[in-house]
């Protein structure tokens, strides 16, 4: 799954620097299954609080999976989320995303949903394809 860049914004990267809200309107745009898991998340995480908010159920299709991934996967696209959104976000497998504020008292937390153990903790059969 790639980005849908404009011509604007691909003259805009040809000469240089990005805008990054223009990058990042284009991930919005783009990936919008996974914009939209992401903006639910943040949202939840402010209405509920605690230390995260995490989504558990699988995308319905590969096309929305892939939008993950390509989220989630890419350095530029989730550091560009994490600053749009001021979160921290941790990824377990094709589906569990989580995101964590960005307040140390949450360290320990994010450290464990991010582990080894916790990854391994997480797999199950049908996950294997993902």
């Amino acid at each position: 799954m790639s980005l849908d860049v404009s011509p604007a914004l691909l003259e805009q990267a040809e000469r240089g620097e990005v805008d990054e809200q223009e990058f990042v309107d284009c991930v919005r745009t783009s990936l919008p299954y996974a914009w939209e898991m992401i903006s639910s998340l943040v949202a939840q995480l402010k209405v509920d609080g605690g230390e995260f908010a995490d989504n558990q159920v699988p995308p319905p299709s590969e096309q929305e999976r892939g939008q993950l991934l390509r989220a989630l996967a890419s350095d530029a696209i989730r550091g560009a989320l994490q600053r749009h959104f001021g979160v921290r976000l941790a990824f377990q497998n094709c589906h569990r995303v989580a995101v964590f504020p960005l307040d140390p008292a949450v360290d320990a937390r994010y450290a464990k949903f991010t582990s080894v153990r916790a990854q391994l903790l997480n797999q199950s059969p049908e996950l294997r394809d993902c």
